[in-house]
């Protein structure tokens, strides 16, 4: 009930201000300015906390970071070309559940700087990990989890990553760790055009 009333305040007020100051050449930024605390208002409602245990996950990795994925050199959709055209899930032995995982670890800093994307999936056994792939364990603890919308991967992923970077340190739940965040592809991820995942980032 309070997260309702705290929703309704913010838009009554929202509306009050629009309507005070009426859209217009010196008044654009402010309207914008209140989308972006709506839209911030809203992915921390949406969050729920969980403890989470430790897992491994086996996949391929590389090196990159946000602002090389908004380059022509972006390594992302790369990496999901090489796990769908290599049939890479297939090869990897032990695994713990049918979902693809895909883990951000290693940062150099925070969300600017450099860190590891390995695609995969979480196993059982650090025994057997195919020749190209690398294994990581990923630390149990606190996780601040947000779901994307519903539609094509390449868009619904990234824009939940836009709004939660957007984010004040500790407005997902917690001071952000940078430790390692991770993205579950599940059953409601085997249409690539209208999925929907699920973004666990590690907290304090």
């Amino acid at each position: 009930m309070a997260i309702l009333e705290r929703f309704f305040t913010f838009n009554v007020f929202t509306a009050l201000l629009i309507s005070l100051f009426p859209v217009g050449q010196n008044n654009q930024n402010a309207v914008e300015h209140l989308k972006k605390l709506r839209s911030q208002a809203e992915i921390r409602m949406s969050a729920r906390i969980v403890e989470e245990k430790g897992f491994l996950v086996t996949g391929i990795a590389v090196r990159t970071s946000n602002s090389k994925e908004m380059s022509a050199d972006a390594m992302i959709g790369k990496q999901w070309a090489r796990v769908m055209q290599e049939d890479v899930l297939a090869k990897i032995p032990n695994k713990a559940d049918s979902s693809i995982v895909a883990v951000y670890t290693d940062y150099a800093s925070d969300k600017d700087g450099d860190y590891t994307y390995l695609l995969g999936a979480r196993v059982t056994s650090d025994a057997g990990v195919p020749s190209g792939m690398v294994m990581k364990k990923i630390q149990g603890g606190k996780f601040a989890v947000f779901t994307t919308e519903k539609g094509p991967g390449p868009k619904v992923v990234p824009e939940t990553w836009r709004r939660i970077n957007s984010l004040p340190k500790s407005s997902v739940g917690g001071d952000r760790l940078y430790q390692a965040d991770f993205e579950v592809y599940d059953q409601r991820a085997r249409d690539p055009q209208n999925l929907q995942a699920d973004v666990y980032v590690g907290i304090r």
